[in-house]
C-alpha cells in the first residue's frame, strides 16, 4: 500500500532560475532567501527521504473541462518560457514517469465525483512550475521519478480538494512512497508593467497589496502551526486577494492528507519574500508519526 511520505507548497518563482549576478542586482546586493531554501530542501529532504515518486501540483498548468495528469514514461527535451524566454532558456530536464501511479490516481475520479484523464503525449507542453523545482530538487537523482497534475481553470475549491482525495486513493492503490510538491505562490497580483521594475527586491513591502501581506503572513503563521484547519475554514476570505490558481495547487495537496483533519507543523525554508507583487514561501510538512490525521500507522 502506497503512502505520501512528505508534502510542501513551494515557491517556483522565476527568479531562482536568474543567475546570481543578476539576482544580487534585483535584490540590493542580496540574494533572494528562496533560492538557498531550496538548496537546504534539496539537502534535508529529497537526498534523504525515502520516497519513489515526487508528485508535482503546477499551479502554471491550467486545464478546462477535467484534471490532467502527465504519464509518460519519461520526459526529456529543452524548456523555454513563453512567459519569460529572456529567463528561462532552453532549460534542459530528463526524468521519468510514473505511469503507473498516473493511471491509479485517474482510476479513482469517478469516486470522487471528478474526471481525471492520464496522457502520454510526448508533446504535452511542460512548465516552469515543475521544471524549475525539479532542477533545484531532482536533477542528479536518476531514480526519482516526476509527474504533474495541472489546475482546472473551471474548479472551485470543492473540486481541488476532490482531485486531492482522488490523489490520495491512487496512490494508496500502488506501492509508491510519493512526495508531494503543491507548486506556486501565496497571493498573485503583480504590479503594473510601467511600475514592475521598482518592486523586484525580496522584501515583502513589495507585495501589491497590504491587505495581501497580511493575508499571506497570516496563512504562513497557521501552516508552521499546522491549522490546515483554519485555512480551509478561511478560503473565501483568501481568494479576495488572489492566490495562485485560486490556491488549487494546495488544495489539491491537502485534499490528500486529510483536509481539515491534517494537522501536520510546517517547517519554513527561506523568507516570506516578494516577486514582482507576488507574495512567495516554501513550507514544508513531514508526514507526522501517527499519519497526516493523526491515526496510528
Amino acid at each position: 500500500m502506497g503512502e505520501v511520505t512528505g508534502a510542501g507548497l513551494l515557491a517556483h518563482t522565476p527568479s531562482v532560475m536568474l543567475p546570481l549576478q543578476t539576482r544580487l542586482e534585483l535584490n540590493n546586493g542580496r540574494d533572494y532567501t528562496l533560492v538557498e531554501g531550496l538548496r537546504r530542501l534539496r539537502r534535508e529532504v529529497f537526498e534523504t527521504a525515502d520516497y519513489d515518486t515526487v508528485v508535482v501540483l503546477d499551479s502554471h498548468w491550467a486545464t478546462t473541462v477535467e484534471f490532467v495528469v502527465s504519464a509518460q514514461d519519461r520526459r526529456a527535451g529543452l524548456y523555454t518560457s513563453e512567459e519569460l524566454p529572456r529567463g528561462m532558456c532552453r532549460v534542459p530536464y530528463d526524468f521519468p514517469g510514473d505511469p503507473e501511479l498516473a493511471h491509479a490516481i485517474a482510476g479513482h475520479a469517478a469516486d470522487h465525483g471528478t474526471w481525471i484523464t492520464p496522457i502520454d503525449d510526448p508533446y504535452l507542453p511542460i512548465f516552469y512550475a515543475t521544471v524549475n523545482l525539479w532542477k533545484y530538487l531532482g536533477e542528479g537523482l536518476p531514480d526519482k521519478r516526476w509527474i504533474s497534475i495541472g489546475v482546472c481553470q473551471t474548479g472551485d475549491t470543492e473540486d481541488h480538494l476532490r482531485l486531492g482525495r482522488a490523489l490520495a486513493d491512487g496512490i494508496a492503490a500502488t506501492d509508491r512512497k510519493v512526495l508531494l510538491v503543491a507548486s506556486g505562490a501565496l497571493s498573485h497580483t503583480f504590479w503594473p508593467l510601467r511600475q514592475i521594475r521598482d518592486h523586484e527586491p525580496a522584501d515583502p513591502v513589495h507585495v501589491r497589496t497590504a491587505e495581501a501581506r497580511a493575508a499571506d503572513e497570516e496563512r504562513l503563521r497557521w501552516l508552521r502551526d499546522g491549522r490546515h484547519d483554519l485555512v480551509l475554514k478561511t478560503m473565501p476570505e483568501f481568494l479576495s486577494v488572489k492566490p495562485e490558481g485560486h490556491f488549487g495547487h494546495y488544495l489539491m495537496m491537502i485534499g490528500a492528507l486529510g483536509e481539515e483533519r491534517c494537522t501536520a507543523p510546517g517547517r519554513q525554508y527561506g523568507e516570506y519574500e516578494n516577486s514582482v507583487g507576488t507574495g512567495q514561501a516554501h513550507v514544508w510538512f513531514d508526514r507526522p508519526a501517527k499519519g497526516w490525521t493523526g491515526d496510528e500507522r
